[in-house]
C-alpha cells in the first residue's frame, strides 16, 4: 500500500484554502452574522439537541465552520485535524468570530495523545470524514477513550450505500460499483477538482479512501462498550454526490431528483459511553 496518509494530507493541504474562499463554506456569513450556523449543523439540530455547557471535540474538523457553529450553540469546543493548512483556516475563522476554540494538529488515530483521555462530553464527526480512515475499529476505540462516562458520540455521515454507487454514470441508473464493506485495500482516486465551487487549480490529486458498512460501524462501537442510542437514515446529503441526478433543496441539502426514497443518502448515529459498562452476555 502506498503511504495513504501523505497522499491524502497533500490533497487536503492544497484544497483547504480554496474551501475557505468558496461560497460553499460560507465563511463570509460567519463574519457578518454572529448567529449564523453552518448548514450542516443546522440540519443536525433536531437530533443534536441542547449542547450548552458540554465540553466537545470535533474530530476531522477541516476549516472549522461546524466547530464554530457548535461553539455558537454553547458547547466548549476543541477541534482536531491532521492538515496544518486546514487548521490555519480554522484558527483564522475562530479568531475573526471571537470563538474560544483550541485546535489540535494530529492524525485521528493519535487523538487521545493529543487531546487526553476521558475529557469530553461530546465527540462530533461530520460528513465525509470516515472515508479517509482505513480501520473503523481503531476509530471507535479513539472515540470511546476520548469520552467521559456518560459522554455522547454524534455523527452524521454519507451512507455507505451512497459511497458504493458509481457517481459518473450518464444513464441515471443507480449502479453499485465500489465496496460497501471495509476492505484492507483502499479505493484509489485521481480527481483534479473538489466538492465545492472554486476556480483553484490543484496538483495533488490522488487520494486513498475506504468505505465502512453500517454493521461494521455499529459493531465497532459496541465492541468498545458504547451503547447505540439512535440511528436515523436520511434521504439527503449536503453535497452534490451524484452529479446530474440530484436536486438541491432549501437549506443546501441534495437528494435524488428521481424517486429519492430508493436510496439512503446519509445517516445520523448517536451512541453513549455508559458510566457502568454492560456485563458479559
Amino acid at each position: 500500500m502506498e503511504d495513504y496518509r501523505s497522499l491524502n494530507l497533500a490533497s487536503w493541504d492544497e484544497r483547504a484554502p480554496a474551501h475557505a474562499r468558496s461560497p460553499g463554506y460560507a465563511v463570509s456569513r460567519f463574519l457578518e452574522d454572529p448567529h449564523y450556523l453552518s448548514r450542516v449543523v443546522r440540519f443536525d439540530l433536531p437530533l443534536l439537541g441542547d449542547v450548552r455547557g458540554l465540553r466537545g471535540v470535533h474530530l476531522q474538523c477541516h476549516i472549522g465552520t461546524d466547530t464554530v457553529s457548535l461553539a455558537r450553540l454553547g458547547a466548549r469546543m476543541s477541534g482536531l485535524d491532521f492538515s496544518p493548512a486546514a487548521l490555519a483556516e480554522a484558527r483564522k475563522l475562530a479568531s475573526a468570530t471571537s470563538a474560544d476554540i483550541e485546535f489540535f494538529e494530529s492524525d485521528l488515530y493519535d487523538a487521545v495523545g493529543a487531546l487526553g483521555a476521558g475529557k469530553f462530553d461530546l465527540v462530533y464527526t461530520g460528513n465525509g470524514a470516515l472515508c479517509w480512515l482505513p480501520d473503523i475499529g481503531r476509530w471507535a476505540s479513539v472515540v470511546a477513550e476520548l469520552l467521559v462516562p456518560g459522554g455522547r458520540l454524534f455523527i452524521r455521515e454519507g451512507h455507505p450505500m451512497l459511497w458504493a454507487l458509481d457517481d459518473v454514470r450518464t444513464d441515471r441508473l443507480l449502479a453499485v460499483e465500489y465496496p460497501y464493506f471495509e476492505r484492507r485495500e483502499a479505493s484509489v482516486w485521481t480527481d483534479a477538482g473538489t466538492y465545492v465551487e472554486t476556480d483553484a487549480t490543484f496538483v495533488h490529486n490522488t487520494t486513498h479512501e475506504w468505505n465502512h458498512g453500517l454493521g461494521q460501524l455499529i459493531t465497532a462501537l459496541l465492541d468498545q462498550g458504547m451503547r447505540i442510542t439512535g440511528l436515523t437514515e436520511h434521504d439527503s446529503v449536503p453535497w452534490d454526490a451524484l452529479p446530474g441526478q440530484m436536486e438541491q433543496l432549501e437549506g443546501g441539502e441534495h437528494r435524488l431528483a428521481d424517486r429519492p426514497w430508493r436510496l439512503a443518502h446519509s445517516y445520523t448515529l448517536q451512541a453513549v459511553k455508559d458510566a457502568v459498562p454492560p456485563g458479559p452476555g
